[in-house]
């Protein structure tokens, strides 16, 4: 078990809790985060070590770090909630609590009796996912470019902001990111390995799942088609102007179909590879953590990258 002991709604209560039903009936071993990238490391250790299965209790950073520490192996990896949205974990299914997620990793590895033949003796639990790349690093669930990115990189540079009001510092964020000169100079072009091309662009999202995020309990779904065994889906706007995001926005909460193709909205799927380009270094964010400015960003496509341990009863978030 890795914990980012830092994450917004990681507790020593709940820590104690999950630790004693998961410590009662499996060997556990429990590390703690310290420093940027330190999951990566502890993970790609744990694998080397014979884990069967590295858990992370934070947020989706550390499920990401954790993932980039995994890949290529037979390792599993499940996603404990412990962040302040928890959108990976939610999406394939994990209750968005810890001490239930908690329920759900046991309930799957009751069926798990490991043997001479590996992998094979694994429960259907157990399934080899998709990750997305963007230039060197991996993501689980998305990769945003343009206006969300910019919204992230404001949210994360006062971090304590976040873990003490939660959704409204981002709320608050967005809306001084969108009344900023930043968010009315973005300008950003993509192009698909198929063709496919679109710009000028204010924002940009490869999912490697859906949903987007969440507004509390409700699912912001993007692009519902794409999940941890199809290639990528992209969602892009021109504009992030309120007559442009407005309907957006409203597709991504009703439309059974997400974000549509058209009318300054873009929606491609199965996207294996998808170049962005601006001729000034724009911001992204990667699984929701900001990342240095770029002027060129490729996406691809990894099938079957990861194994990761899906809950034997699927949370309706």
């Amino acid at each position: 078990m890795i914990v980012n002991p830092m994450a917004s709604s990681v507790t020593r209560r709940g820590l104690v809790v999950a630790q004693k039903k998961l410590g009662d009936r499996h060997e556990l071993t429990v590390h703690e985060t310290t420093r940027q990238h330190h999951a990566t490391r502890l993970a790609h250790r744990a694998m080397r070590e014979g884990a069967d299965v590295v858990l992370t209790v934070g947020g989706d950073g550390t499920v990401n770090e954790a993932v980039n520490g995994l890949m290529g192996t037979d390792c599993g990896l499940a996603p404990l909630p412990g962040g302040s949205t928890n959108v990976f974990a939610r999406a394939i299914g994990y209750p968005n609590d810890l001490e239930l997620a908690t329920d759900a990793v046991l309930a799957t590895l009751e069926a798990y009796q490991p043997g001479e033949s590996g992998p094979a003796d694994r429960p259907a639990g157990f399934v080899k996912g998709s990750l997305g790349m963007a230039n060197d690093r991996a993501f689980v669930f998305h990769v945003g470019a343009g206006f969300d990115a910019a919204v992230v990189h404001r949210v994360e540079a006062r971090s304590p902001l976040k873990r003490l009001a939660g959704h409204p510092w981002f709320i608050a964020s967005a809306i001084r990111t969108w009344g900023s000169p930043e968010r009315r100079a973005l300008s950003l072009r993509m192009e698909a390995d198929d063709g496919r091309e679109a710009g000028p662009l204010q924002m940009a999202v490869a999912m490697n799942v859906n949903p987007y995020t969440f507004l509390g309990n409700k699912p912001l779904d993007l692009a519902p088609e794409v999940d941890l065994t199809t290639a990528l889906s992209v969602v892009a706007l021109d504009s992030v102007a309120l007559t442009d995001i407005g309907p957006a926005m409203k597709a991504a909460l009703s439309s059974p179909t997400g974000i549509a193709n058209s009318g300054g909205q873009h929606h491609w799927v199965d996207v294996e590879g998808i170049t962005i380009r601006s001729d000034q270094p724009f911001p992204y964010q990667l699984d929701g953590e900001p990342v240095d400015p770029v002027t060129e960003l490729r996406l691809t496509h990894r099938a079957a990258a990861v194994t990761f341990l899906l809950p034997a009863v699927r949370s309706a978030h």
